[in-house]
C-alpha cells in the first residue's frame, strides 16, 4: 500500500505524491520558546516525528524544517496582548535572546530524550526579519496589505477563499477581530490580521523591535516587530520554496495561524503554500485541558521525577492516532510502561549471535498500517501479534522489530544481550519502585513489585538495597 495522508484542506485521505520524488519538503510549526514545553507540545512534535520516520521508511529523502518562534507571538493567538518573549524576559529578568536560548536548549534536551529525529533546519524567527520585511513590502505593493498608524494589515477581502482550510464562516471571533490592545479604527475589515506591529501606540514597551520601510506617522521608519503568522511564511519559503509538500502543526492552528499563513503566502507567491496540511489533535489530562492553574500542565521533568523513562511517554504517544485526542493519566502511563518493558524484556532475552531475517508478511502488515495516514496504533497491534507468534523464530522476530523501530523510535536496536544478567527493563522497574518507596507510595511500590514478578523476577529488600533474582521455575 502506498502512503496516504489525511489532508485538512481537502478533508479526505489522499495518495501522497511529492513535488520532487528525490526530496520531500516538510515544515513543522515549532514552539514559541518562552517557557518549558509541556507534554502536549511534545506529543505534537512526536506526531511530526512519526510522519518523518514513515516517509523515510517508504524510501523518501526529506528536508524537515522546525522553526522556533522567538518574537511576535502575542499572549493571544490573535493580534492582542503582550509579546510572549517580552513577558518571559521581564518575568525571568533576562534578555529575550537569553530566554530563547534557555528554552530552546530545554526543548531539544526533551526531544532527544523521547527519541525525536533532528530536523534538517531549525530557524529562529529573529534571524529572518529581513525576509519578513520583504514579504510584507511585496504584499503592500500587490495591494494585499495596507498601513495604519498602528500596524501593517493583510486585507482578507483580497484573499482567495480565506477560510478554505477551516471551512468556517467569518465571525468577530476569528483572527484580527480588533480586540484587546490593538483596537484600530483604521482597519478596513475586522478580520484583517497584523503583518507588522508598529512600536508606537500599543507596543511602546516592546523589547525587540526593528526598523522597517513601512510608514507610521507616530514613529519614524516604522520601528516595530513582525506578526506571528508572517514568520512561518518567510522561513518556509526560504528553506523549502514557494510551494512544498507537507505542513504540520497542532489542530489549534487551523482557524488562525495556518489560515493566515495560507492567505499571505499564496498572495505573495501566486502559488499554493503546500500540498498536504496535517494537524495533530490535543493531549488531554484526566479528560480536561492541561492547565498550570490546576497543576496538570506537566513537562517531561514531571514524568521522569516519578521514575518513568522518557521513552515510556513516547510509547504512550504511539498508542493513539495523531488525529485523535489522547487522554493522559498516570494510570495510562503505567500501562505504557508495562507494555514497553515487556517489549524490551523480549528483545533482551531473545537476542542471539545469529542474525535473523525480516518477516515479510508482518512487514507488509506494518507498512499497510503506517501508510494508512500514519496509523501507528494499528502498527503496534502488528508488533504484539508478532511477538506472541510462537511459530516464528525469535531471532526473526527481533530482526523485524528492529525494522519496525525505524518508525516507532523506541530504541530497541540499542538493547544489548544480558547473557544471564538481569535485563535493563527490570532494573528500570526496580529504580522506579525505589522512587515510590522513598515517596512512601506503597500502593505504587507493590504494583511495580507485581509487575516485576510477572516478568519472571523476584525482588528482595535488604539494608544494602534491593536484590533481584530470576524466579525459580
Amino acid at each position: 500500500m502506498k502512503l496516504h495522508l489525511y489532508n485538512t484542506l481537502s478533508k479526505e485521505k489522499e495518495l501522497f505524491e511529492p513535488i520532487d520524488p528525490s526530496i520531500v519538503g516538510f515544515y513543522y510549526c515549532g514552539p514559541t520558546v518562552y517557557w518549558t514545553q509541556h507534554i502536549g507540545n511534545l506529543r505534537g512534535a512526536t506526531c511530526a516525528d512519526l510522519v518523518l520516520r514513515t516517509l523515510s521508511y517508504n524510501g523518501y529523502k526529506t528536508k524537515m524544517v522546525r522553526n522556533y518562534t522567538d518574537v511576535g507571538h502575542l499572549v493571544s493567538d490573535e493580534d492582542a496582548g503582550e509579546d510572549k518573549m517580552d513577558k518571559a524576559a521581564r518575568r525571568d529578568k533576562m534578555s529575550p535572546n537569553e530566554i530563547a536560548q534557555k528554552y530552546i536548549a530545554s526543548y531539544e534536551k526533551d526531544t532527544a530524550s523521547i527519541s525525536l529525529l533532528e530536523p534538517d533546519v531549525k530557524p529562529r524567527a529573529t534571524d529572518h526579519i529581513e525576509e519578513m520585511i520583504e514579504i510584507v513590502g511585496t504584499l503592500i505593493k500587490k495591494g494585499f496589505a495596507y498601513e495604519t498608524d498602528l500596524a501593517v494589515y493583510f486585507d482578507v477581502s483580497k484573499a482567495t477563499n480565506y477560510t478554505k482550510l477551516s471551512g468556517q464562516v467569518l465571525s468577530k471571533n476569528l483572527a484580527g477581530a480588533g480586540s484587546g490592545e490593538i483596537e484600530d479604527s483604521n482597519k478596513k475589515n475586522p478580520h484583517d490580521f497584523v503583518l507588522w506591529f508598529f512600536a508606537a501606540g500599543t507596543h511602546e514597551h516592546a523589547i525587540q523591535t526593528w526598523k522597517s520601510p513601512f510608514n507610521s506617522s507616530l514613529v519614524p521608519l516604522g520601528h516595530g516587530f513582525p506578526g506571528w503568522h508572517i514568520e512561518c511564511s518567510a522561513m518556509s519559503k526560504k528553506y523549502l520554496g514557494s510551494t512544498f509538500d507537507i505542513h504540520m502543526g497542532g489542530i489549534e492552528h487551523v482557524p488562525v495561524h495556518h489560515t493566515n499563513e495560507i492567505a499571505q503566502s499564496e498572495a505573495v507567491n501566486g502559488a499554493p503554500l503546500c500540498n498536504y496540511w496535517l494537524h495533530n489533535e490535543h493531549l488531554l489530562v484526566d479528560n480536561g485541558k492541561m492547565a498550570k492553574s490546576v497543576g496538570t500542565s506537566y513537562c517531561l521533568d514531571d514524568i521522569t521525577a516519578k521514575g518513568f523513562d522518557p521513552l515510556t511517554l513516547r510509547y504512550l504517544f504511539l498508542t493513539a492516532h495523531y488525529r485523535s485526542k489522547q487522554n493522559f493519566t498516570w494510570e495510562s502511563l503505567e500501562q505504557a510502561r508495562t507494555a514497553y518493558n515487556k517489549i524490551r524484556t523480549f528483545v533482551e532475552e531473545h537476542l542471539s549471535a545469529e542474525k535473523g531475517e525480516v518477516l515479510k508478511d508482518y512487514e507488509k502488515l506494518f507498512l499497510e498500517a503506517v501508510n494508512d495516514d500514519i496509523n501507528i496504533p494499528k502498527g503496534l497491534a502488528v508488533v504484539w501479534t508478532m511477538i506472541r507468534d510462537n511459530t516464528q523464530k525469535p531471532e526473526n522476530i527481533i530482526a523485524t522489530l528492529f525494522q519496525f523501530d525505524k518508525v516507532l523510535g523506541l530504541g530497541l536496536s540499542s538493547i544489548k544481550k544480558t547473557q544471564g544478567e538481569v535485563p535493563d527493563a527490570i532494573h528500570i522497574l526496580v529504580n522506579e519502585r525505589e522512587v515510590a518507596r522513598k515517596e512512601k507510595n506503597w500502593q505504587e511500590s507493590d504494583r511495580i513489585r507485581d509487575e516485576i514478578n510477572k516478568l519472571g523476577y523476584e525482588i528482595q529488600d535488604s539494608d544494602t538495597g534491593p536484590k533481584i533474582e530470576p524466579k525459580v521455575k
